[in-house]
């Protein structure tokens, strides 16, 4: 199953060099295309990337002006489509790293599951410590323990998310397409929300790949 990769950069230079580097090593011969959006100009970084050999295609859009989260994601998508599309659509944070190939694994998830729409990968932080990236519906008294109570991992083991954070997604294109993509209505935070939940709502499901590890120190400042 082939399979794109869709990058953010809102000024993630060193960040975003680091991921494509990784995405570099992996040699996973799935993945055909990375799309990275450049949010805000940064030509140095362009220049130094096309530079190199890659072991994929690496497409560039540039904004005019910033967007949101979900329509960059949305516009990468659209622009996969008209280059050919691959079979998966993978969204990534630019600062996560990959130690070890996920792909396989969350492919795995995927062909075992014909309604999964979704999977995702554990996330843990540099010191191994498991991220709190599975949720449940966010309710007034939820978000307030969190808050208060300082309560994470709020899904047990074995427990099934509501929704699962946006820091690594591997999407079936059909599922994403039916769905209509992320909601440009949100401009940044829940828009991973409510994507999982609209595919739920659509029949598809969300699959966990308990062998797919990736590093990803989340920032709780907001």
């Amino acid at each position: 199953m082939d399979i794109t990769v869709s990058i953010i950069s809102h000024g993630h230079g060193a960040e975003l060099g680091r991921l494509l580097a990784d995405l570099s090593v992996l040699r996973e011969p799935g993945l055909r295309r990375v799309i990275v959006t450049l949010n805000l100009p940064d030509p140095g970084l362009q220049v130094s990337m096309r530079q190199r050999t890659w072991p994929f295609d690496l497409q560039w859009i540039d904004n005019a002006r910033p967007l949101g989260f979900g329509a960059n994601h949305n516009r990468a998508f659209e622009h996969d489509q008209r280059q050919g599309p691959s079979v998966l659509f993978a969204v990534l944070n630019p600062d996560l790293r990959l130690r070890a190939n996920p792909f396989a694994a969350l492919t795995t998830a995927l062909q075992a599951d014909a309604r999964a729409g979704l999977a995702y990968p554990v996330q843990r932080d540099a010191a191994g410590r498991l991220q709190d990236h599975e949720r449940r519906l966010p309710t007034p008294a939820r978000l307030l323990a969190r808050y208060l109570l300082r309560r994470k991992h709020e899904v047990g083991e074995g427990e099934t998310p509501d929704w699962v954070n946006a820091a690594f997604l591997l999407l079936r294109r059909e599922a994403y397409a039916e769905v209509g993509g992320f909601d440009e209505r949100y401009h940044m935070y829940c828009e991973d929300v409510d994507l999982c939940l609209r595919l739920r709502g659509g029949g598809w499901r969300l699959a966990r790949a308990d062998a797919a590890v990736v590093e990803h120190a989340a920032r709780r400042g907001s």
